[in-house]
């Protein structure tokens, strides 16, 4: 089989998609190849099966990337307004839990429908369970697949980052990214629970507390499990280590230190505002909810996220160097990005 596209979208998540659906509004030819049997993956298991799609908050500091500014044009470009504005015309309910984070009310498979639909009306083709063999260029990009050959003038790379290798992450983007010149900030867990010996029988118990590290803090819960620390707070600062970690485990007096705590810790911490946990490591990309680095934003234009390198190839999504906080910043990441390149190609 052979197929000429305007636009070849390698990975059917949130970025993808989202790139797929403003490219076909603009008539171009699009078809997007996923090499799971279905697309969205992860949307469907994110939020608990709920979807923390967007954040009302978001705000360019919200993201971790080795140039700051690169996420201001895309995200100004297309805000969390915009894609509520989706959702509401697919009359799904949401509601907002904490902070900003916005959930549907009943499932996530709503997002990946309306996803579908809108690949519908935009013409868009879905190729399922297509694995990609090679991508060359001459004239055009080749795209050499399980289900055929694929020929365009550009092409997406949505293709995710290292996390959740059990619904098929790989390290494809960072293949294509390095076969074309491209440098790659080094890949690593990010929003992950982190390893820390000796508390494993207070698993289970939370607590409200101050995570910093590198002049960044969080104010949020922490989880005791039985492998270390987990909780928002915890995933939220996994995301700026390896730089030295401090926790306050009572920010104000009127935070009561749970007892089982207070006992664990008497005699052991000198300072309960400035616990210095002994992290050994994290719980990996298995257990990270997405992964920090990526394709080096220096190479591509943060307007159109188009490769300086190579016209016509783009980077959208958890494949790019660009990692949001946890509670919808890496959709509207995702999202923005997507739109982005959508627009261009």
């Amino acid at each position: 089989m052979h197929s000429d596209y305007d636009a070849i979208v390698i990975g059917g998540g949130a970025a993808g998609l989202m790139a797929a659906i403003e490219a076909g509004k603009r008539g171009r030819r699009v078809a997007v190849l996923e090499h799971n049997d279905r697309i969205g993956r992860k949307i469907l298991i994110s939020g608990g099966g709920r979807c923390n799609f967007t954040n009302l908050h978001c705000r360019p500091e919200n993201f971790i990337c080795e140039n700051p500014h690169f996420a201001k044009s895309a995200l100004a470009r297309y805000t969390p307004a915009d894609f509520i504005t989706l959702v509401q015309k697919h009359h799904i309910q949401y509601h907002e839990k904490t902070l900003g984070q916005l959930f549907c009310d009943r499932s996530a498979t709503e997002i990946i429908t309306m996803l579908e639909s809108e690949c519908r009306d935009a013409g868009v083709r879905i190729v399922p369970n297509c694995r990609v063999n090679a991508l060359d260029r001459d004239e055009h990009f080749r795209v050499s697949t399980s289900t055929g050959e694929f020929t365009s003038p550009g092409i997406v790379i949505a293709s995710g980052g290292l996390s959740i290798p059990k619904i098929g992450a790989t390290d494809f983007g960072y293949r294509i990214a390095r076969q074309f010149g491209h440098r790659i900030v080094s890949p690593r867990p990010a929003l992950v629970p982190l390893l820390v010996p000796g508390y494993g029988e207070l698993a289970g118990v939370s607590t409200e507390v101050v995570a910093s590290a590198s002049k960044t803090t969080f104010r949020e819960k922490m989880l005791f499990t039985h492998r270390g620390l987990s909780g928002p707070a915890i995933l939220q600062i996994s995301s700026y280590l390896p730089a030295a970690l401090s926790i306050d485990l009572q920010p104000d007096e009127s935070i009561h230190i749970p007892k089982r705590v207070a006992r664990a810790f008497e005699g052991q911490v000198d300072d309960i505002h400035h616990w210095i946990p002994h992290v050994t490591g994290t719980e990996g990309f298995e257990k990270a909810e997405v992964t920090a680095g990526g394709v080096d934003t220096n190479q591509l234009s943060s307007k159109t996220m188009e490769s300086r390198l190579v016209p016509g190839l783009y980077f959208v999504g958890e494949v790019v160097d660009v990692t949001g906080h946890l509670g919808g910043f890496n959709f509207q990441w995702a999202w923005a990005s997507g739109y982005s390149a959508g627009q261009s190609i």
